[in-house]
């Protein structure tokens, strides 16, 4: 656990909006949310973090063309189904299935890349060739919306 020691924190207008004593934080100048749980840090590279908010991508992953994870955040694992058929399961799932999915193929060679199905805790890509055949191929996926 980290702690962050402060004596005063001022707003936009240079008001002092929360004071630090010795006993601790003087509650009668909080105003709105009191406390961080309604926000996600995560470590990103040891040292950054960043909130988990709208619009932030809650998951992505760079596979290869077995669907092992070259990098990635917030996926556990990726299975090859096949030729040219990936799927990726979440490490802390979506609220459902219905959250925005961007697939690509990532190598060498003209690909292209279908999402073909989405769970909470899962997404399935599809790559093809030009001839529009199934194939191999280095992928790349992320996903937008809100965590379960």
């Amino acid at each position: 656990m980290s702690t962050i020691k402060v004596t005063n924190i001022h707003d936009t207008s240079n008001n002092v909006s929360l004071v630090t004593d010795n006993a601790g934080i003087k509650t009668d100048k909080l105003t709105g949310n009191s406390s961080a749980s309604s926000i996600s840090v995560v470590a990103e590279g040891g040292s950054t973090t960043t909130n988990l908010q709208q619009g932030l991508a809650k998951a992505w992953v760079f596979g290869s063309d077995a669907a092992a994870l070259t990098k990635s955040f917030n996926i556990a694992s990726g299975t090859d189904n096949g030729t040219g058929d990936y799927t990726y399961a979440i490490t802390n799932d979506m609220d459902s299935a219905n959250f925005a999915c961007t697939v690509s193929g990532a190598g060498g060679g003209r690909r292209y890349a279908v999402n073909m199905a989405r769970a909470a805790g899962t997404f399935t890509l599809k790559l093809f060739d030009d001839n529009e055949a199934a194939a191999d191929n280095p992928n790349a996926g992320k996903v937008h919306g809100d965590l379960a």
